[in-house]
């Protein structure tokens, strides 16, 4: 995978706010909170850069650029590692921010659906805006093993909760899970990177075997 570009600046999230200017300054900084709230070590402002640049490359064959980008944007602005309903919380908060500020409702409805795709990361052949987030939301997955290994620990202080054994079970069978899809990815673009992805979840998935 090629090197990070510039970060996003917050202001991008601002310019794709309706309605009062000084209300979506207040949400976009709202949200950036959210995501340096305590906790969160993985779920950072980070991933969501991350996630936004790799999804830049494919806005010309997204349906709905907007909705795209504001769903990139909200997709963990909830997000406790004790809950099972965080992406569907995130969709409900993202829906009541934009309806006050007056967001077309197709926009609302098309946010709040791609980011319910990330419960499962799975969605319909012809969802090629559904395929954009997700490989995004996943890039990770095949990044370079050191920095995937920086990735599986955040994970793991996310759930610094969980009893170690807990944990490496409940992280095995996630990491099964992935590894039994017959792709990890949708785009075409996207296919050098199942191999690497794979590589590393079989490595974690070793480590936690023996305890690592």
């Amino acid at each position: 995978m090629s090197g990070r570009p510039p970060d996003p600046s917050p202001h991008e999230l601002t310019t794709l706010l309706p309605g009062d200017p000084a209300l979506a300054a207040q949400i976009a900084a709202g949200l950036q909170d959210r995501y340096a709230a305590d906790g969160r070590f993985y779920h950072t402002l980070t991933h969501i850069y991350d996630v936004l640049n790799h999804i830049k490359p494919f806005l010309d064959r997204a349906r709905q650029p907007r909705a795209l980008l504001l769903a990139a944007w909200f997709h963990d602005a909830v997000y406790d590692p004790r809950r099972s309903d965080n992406e569907m919380q995130s969709a409900a908060y993202t829906t009541a921010v934009l309806a006050d500020l007056g967001t077309a409702d197709a926009v609302i409805k098309e946010t709040a659906r791609l980011i319910g795709l990330t419960v499962t990361h799975k969605t319909a052949v012809g969802d090629t805006d559904g395929h954009i987030l997700l490989d995004a939301d996943l890039a990770i997955l095949a990044a370079a093993p050191a920095d995937y290994a920086v990735y599986a620990a955040a994970i793991r202080r996310e759930y610094a909760h969980v009893p170690t054994e807990a944990y490496r079970q409940g992280r095995t069978a996630v990491l099964a899970q992935l590894l039994a899809r017959p792709q990890l990815y949708y785009l075409s673009a996207h296919t050098a990177w199942e191999t690497p992805a794979r590589l590393n979840l079989r490595q974690e998935m070793a480590q936690l075997s023996k305890g690592v």
